[in-house]
């Protein structure tokens, strides 16, 4: 990993890692912001039950880096 760092968002914390010079973001964090959700995890589930085509193509659009996090490595 060439660099990580804290983006803020309204004052929340959103993880990001810089990987072949483009900024790579943590989806649970991006929709922890946007949506005041208190799950990220059950609520990108949701999603991906009611939205067929984003179902279908989850695992090509979404890439998992290991990111520190912190309290440690995290793969996400």
């Amino acid at each position: 990993m060439d660099d990580t760092k804290i983006a803020l968002f309204k004052g929340r914390k959103i993880r990001k890692a810089l990987y072949k010079n483009e900024w790579w973001f943590v989806v649970e964090d991006v929709v922890l912001v946007l949506t005041d959700t208190v799950n990220p995890k059950d609520y990108i589930n949701k999603m991906r039950r009611r939205d067929a085509e984003l179902a279908k193509g989850y695992g090509q659009i979404l890439h998992t880096l290991s990111i520190d996090t912190g309290g440690g490595e995290h793969n996400g």
